[in-house]
């Protein structure tokens, strides 16, 4: 038996051997995006220039499950300024969201909303503005549902009907499976490969904002996958940037020139925490608390931590070219109920206030730019993008089509092109009760 010096040694060599493999990546052959000296293709090089073709622009939105309409409430008015910014400098009288995103990834209420954006009509257009959203999530606001995130909640009926594989494109949207007690995250990219990969959007929406003390049972459209579904919170993908990023950098079929976290534009949007973040230079006192917290606001608060730990390592991931390539807004929120009358002004006084954001090596500080000034900005950095792509002789996304014909599960097993893939079976409500 290997005596802990020995076990120590190990860890050491083995990191040493991964730092090293980094440090030649990046500055021998430009692994990351920059210039290595034995690299034939920088950034200043024709062949670069060539193939430089923007960035990936990916759109996240949290969102935990069981929660209301307030949690997409911070979202839903910036992506609403969002768009009317784009309206006047990029010169177009009708932008849309998803016109300027390559990728979308929501959970819970943030997985509607990304739904409604992305949507698209008969005519190949976006079906939703952003403002007709954010005046979607606002009437909903305080509502008395007993499970918003469910199929019978008040945004069922803007998706009935519709596949995940041909109206909503670019989108990722996480669950928790208990049926194999593992992450499930439903990707159109997966969609349109299969009819056993492709689920009513409904049905989507309806997993991934499962209140914590129901499944949402969904299968496939051809009935041969089941998913025995739990919210976003529990698989710890209330904020999905992290997926949504992994996702970019490890599908070269759709995104070849995405190499590293240099070649993406994200933006991430929280749900509004619980608690309340100054607009002044200090955050406000912290009142304590008069009871005890029940099991949901415990479970929030779990969430909201996790959600918070996601945002530090992808902005440590995206180290230098964080500030200009990870833009990341939350704000905080009273503990008061919210109301349809009041929820505008809410989330207006929500993009005036400054976020704890984290910095390379600084920790988490408070942003010195407010959320509305993000927003604006990105604006800016949105339109470049556009116009980089336009001028460029190479795209850098090829967003796959539905396939003619589609797979069924039985084909996509036994091709010898396409990942074999494992469906699970459905546990029934008595079975997983007594599992319980």
């Amino acid at each position: 038996m290997p005596s802990p010096q020995t076990k120590a040694m190990g860890v050491v060599d083995k990191l040493s051997y991964e730092i090293f493999s980094l440090l030649e990546s990046k500055f021998l052959f430009g692994g990351g995006g920059g210039a290595g000296c034995l690299s034939s293709s920088g950034p200043g090089t024709p062949a670069r220039a060539f193939l430089d073709g923007g960035r990936v622009r990916v759109l996240s939105i949290d969102g935990y499950g069981g929660a209301g309409a307030e949690d997409a409430l911070l979202a839903a008015a910036a992506l609403a300024r969002l768009e009317a910014g784009l309206r006047e400098q990029a010169g177009d009288p009708d932008p849309r969201v998803a016109d300027f995103f390559d990728v979308a990834a929501g959970a819970g209420a943030g997985a509607v909303l990304a739904a409604m954006l992305f949507l698209r009509g008969a005519d190949g257009r976006p079906r939703y503005t952003a403002q007709e959203a954010l005046a979607f999530v606002a009437s909903s606001v305080g509502r008395k549902e007993k499970n918003w995130g469910g199929r019978r909640g008040r945004w069922a009926k803007l998706f009935r009907g519709c596949r995940r594989g041909t109206p909503w494109r670019r989108s990722s949207c996480p669950c928790y499976d208990l049926a194999t007690a593992a992450p499930f995250v439903f990707s159109r990219a997966d969609a349109v490969e299969s009819d056993s990969l492709d689920f009513r959007l409904r049905d989507v929406c309806a997993a991934t904002g499962a209140d914590r003390g129901a499944l949402a049972d969904v299968r496939s459209v051809d009935g041969l996958t089941a998913i025995a579904a739990a919210c976003a919170g529990v698989a710890a993908m209330g904020n999905p940037a992290a997926a949504a990023v992994t996702h970019v950098l490890h599908n070269k079929l759709e995104f070849p020139l995405a190499t590293s976290v240099e070649d993406i534009l994200v933006f991430s949007i929280g749900t509004g925490s619980s608690t309340t973040v100054s607009s002044g230079p200090k955050p406000n006192t912290p009142v304590p608390p008069t009871r005890a917290p029940s099991p949901r606001e415990l479970a929030r608060v779990t969430d909201e931590g996790v959600a918070d730990m996601v945002d530090e390592s992808v902005a440590m991931a995206f180290g230098d070219a964080c500030g200009s390539n990870y833009v990341r807004i939350q704000a905080g929120r009273k503990s008061a109920p919210l109301r349809a009358e009041t929820a505008v002004a809410t989330a207006e006084a929500m993009l005036a206030q400054r976020n704890v954001e984290s910095v390379l090596f600084r920790g988490r500080r408070l942003s010195e730019r407010t959320n509305a000034e993000k927003v604006d900005t990105l604006v800016t950095e949105l339109v470049k993008e556009q116009e980089r792509r336009r001028s460029s002789p190479f795209p850098n996304v090829a967003i796959k089509q539905v396939a003619t014909p589609r797979l069924s599960s039985a084909t996509t097993a036994s091709s010898g092109t396409t990942t074999a893939r494992t469906t699970s079976s459905m546990p029934s409500r008595a079975s997983w009760d007594s599992r319980r």
